[in-house]
This record gives C-alpha cells, sequence and structure tokens, in this order.
C-alpha cells in the first residue's frame, strides 16, 4: 500500500510556524519513542536553524528501556538535548526542567542583571506524537485541545507555566513520502489519519512487520502459536479467535484489523519498538 497523506492545514501549520520563530527562543520537538526516525519532519530542519531544541522522547512506557537508552546515547553524541517523558502520566515537569538547562545561558544572563526573563517555545511534532497531552501534563488543566486521532490542534495555542510560555502547534507531516516504510510506521503509531488508509492492507503489512520485530505480542495477545502463515491469514485467525463474525458466519477481518492496531498503539501487544538504531 503506497500511502500519502498531506491535508491543506498542514501547508498553513508550517507557514504560522515559520512566522512565529521570531518570537520564540527554542523548540520543544515531541517524538514518538516507537519510531524516532519516522517522526523527525524534514519540513522542520528550517525551524531548527540558529534555535535551541529540546528533544521529548513521548510514550517511553510503549518501548523497553534498553532501546530507547541506544535512541538517547546516539542523540547525545550528537549533541542533542533530550528528555524521556510519558504524557499520559500527569508529570511531565522534565521537561521545563530540561529546557531551563537548554536556556541557561539566557536565564544565567538576566539573572546577573537581577532581572527575571520568561522562555518561549514552540512546540512541535508529527500529529498524534502527544504534543497537547504533555502541555496539558505540565499545566495540570486540559487548556490544550487534545484527541486520540491526529490534526486535533489546529490553530496556535500560547501556554504558560513556570516561567515557560509554550506555544502549541498543529501536528505537521512532509508533502511526500519517499520512503515507505517511514510512512507505514507513522501509519501505525496514528499520525496518519486512518479514514484515508486500507485498514485490512495496513494491518497485513503490521503482522508482516510483527513477526520479524515482536512475534511474542501477536502469540500472546492472541493466542497464535504458529506465525508460519500470510498475514491475511493471520488477521483471519485474530477475527476467529475473538469471534469477529459477519452475515453466513463470515470472518470480519476489517474488525480484526481495527484491532491489531488499536492492540498496538495503545500498548496491548508489549512494548514495541519499531525503529531501532
Amino acid at each position: 500500500m503506497n500511502i500519502q497523506w498531506f491535508p491543506g492545514h498542514m501547508t498553513k501549520a508550517i507557514r504560522m510556524m515559520e512566522e512565529n520563530l521570531r518570537l520564540v527562543d527554542a523548540l520543544i520537538y515531541v517524538i514518538d519513542a516507537r519510531a524516532v526516525s519516522s517522526c523527525i519532519n524534514p519540513l522542520f530542519t528550517k525551524l531548527l536553524n540558529g534555535k535551541k531544541v529540546l528533544y521529548v522522547f513521548n510514550k517511553c512506557d510503549l518501548v523497553e528501556s534498553a532501546d530507547l537508552s541506544r535512541w538517547c546515547e546516539k542523540f547525545k553524541k550528537q549533541g542533542k538535548s533530550f528528555v524521556k517523558a510519558v504524557g499520559t502520566s500527569g508529570d511531565c515537569s522534565q521537561i521545563v526542567a530540561g529546557l531551563k538547562s537548554v536556556m541557561s545561558d539566557k536565564l544565567d544572563r538576566f539573572a546577573k542583571k537581577g532581572a527575571n526573563v520568561s522562555i518561549r517555545a514552540m512546540v512541535v511534532g508529527v500529529p498524534n506524537s502527544g504534543k497537547s497531552t504533555i502541555i496539558n501534563s505540565m499545566i495540570k488543566r486540559a487548556k490544550a485541545v487534545t484527541g486520540d486521532r491526529p490534526g486535533v490542534t489546529r490553530g496556535k495555542q500560547w501556554l504558560s507555566i513556570d516561567g515557560v510560555d509554550f506555544l502549541d502547534t498543529p501536528g505537521t507531516l512532509w508533502g511526500k513520502f519517499e520512503n515507505q516504510t517511514v510512512a507505514h510506521h507513522l501509519a501505525y503509531i496514528g499520525s496518519i489519519k486512518d479514514d484515508i488508509l486500507d485498514v485490512l492492507e495496513l494491518a497485513c503489512d503490521f503482522s508482516d512487520e510483527l513477526k520479524v520485530v515482536a512475534p511474542d505480542g501477536l502469540k500472546s495477545r492472541y493466542g497464535i502459536d504458529n506465525l508460519d502463515k500470510s498475514a491475511y491469514e493471520i488477521i483471519e485467525e485474530i477475527a476467529s479467535r475473538r469471534g469477529f463474525k459477519l452475515r453466513a458466519d463470515n470472518l470480519d477481518v476489517e474488525r480484526a484489523s481495527r484491532t491489531l492496531i488499536d492492540d498496538f498503539r495503545k500498548g496491548r501487544l508489549g512494548k514495541i519498538m519499531l525503529e531501532h538504531c
């Protein structure tokens, strides 16, 4: 399946980000820890130029700590500042602390003058990476709109906490996916609108990948002992074991497909990282 998705509001979002760059000191770059490489948006390159950046590995509870540690080590060698977070935990104070560390030069400069200064940071990331959920966790109240689907945040929102002003921005992709592995990984984690996807084909592709990166997830969640079969047969077995039936006792493979993708997104298949370094 060839996946391409770049709705018009994303072009507007990129333009808005570029126009507001002069207002901010730094960027908070939110990344879904399950697909680190795929969450790096090439359109953000211009935004990063000349700005301090704090990378946030979000949803790190959904991956093995040893796998994430390797990414952390790679970022450290590249001189990139980062923190680990679980946006749904209700406590993302490490992000504020990390941002203040990144901006320590400015804070120290003003402190020597006896003046306090707020840091202004733009929060960026691909859709459904958890940007708004992180902000809500930091401010302890739901001022930013959140949702479990891509494209929830459409306009800019300024929010403040502990000397930091955050500019929340819409999740944004890029115009064309040259690498379909990247496109598929973004689809698996929910960064691409489900409505434009063939859910059965996506689940078959995902099943083939799971057989390689996390076979135990399929076995333990659905009781499938033998993975030496086609992806479609695995989807059929999920439908059969879950009792997903249509009329005339036909298997509901589309429901089974949605179940497989949803189980992954919610961590029910275990801790799975799609991309290793």
